[in-house]
């Protein structure tokens, strides 16, 4: 296996995650909160489709599918279109409300650009630099296992989270 098929299947484990909890959510578990501070399961499901878009995009060279493919519209967040959820508030992350099928749907588009990319790589890709604000420099490979953990993580949480809303 070398490191394109280890990203590849890394990637490939969050959409059947994220498609488990959001089967398990009708519209009022995907906005509930445990306490008014708390993160939904909408948003942390959003913010990872969100950051995976936009830093992917950016090494692949390609606009996001967020305004690309229409999705921001369909959203219609009152966010600006640029916004991926980092360091919300919490009542920045109450205003991320959307229905399964639309989550699910913005994901697929993502997880769909993100495998065709990670497709074009060879080992030594792996090694560019792309982002030069950080000592040691962010290479392609640092940052693609970034966002990675970053959604195995709060797939994670939304996955927790829906169970205890289950359980509520």
């Amino acid at each position: 296996m070398d490191a394109r098929d280890l990203l590849l299947d890394g990637y490939g484990r969050i959409r059947p995650a994220l498609h488990a909890v959001l089967e398990q959510c009708d519209d009022g578990a995907l906005t509930a909160r445990l306490d008014p501070g708390a993160n939904t399961v909408a948003w942390l499901l959003w913010h990872l489709a969100r950051v995976q878009d936009d830093h992917v995009s950016e090494v692949a060279g390609v606009e996001q599918a967020w305004t690309r493919a229409g999705w921001a519209r369909r959203f219609a967040l009152p966010l600006d279109d640029a916004e991926t959820g980092y360091g919300f508030t919490a009542e920045q992350v109450g205003l991320v409300r959307a229905g399964a099928d639309l989550l699910g749907g913005y994901y697929d588009a993502v997880h769909e650009d993100t495998e065709r990319y990670l497709r074009t790589l060879g080992g030594a890709d792996l090694d560019r630099v792309v982002d030069e604000r950080w000592d040691p420099p962010v290479t392609l490979g640092v940052r693609l296992v970034s966002v990675l953990d970053d959604d195995l993580e709060h797939v994670g949480q939304a996955a927790l989270l829906a169970g205890l809303l289950q359980r509520c």
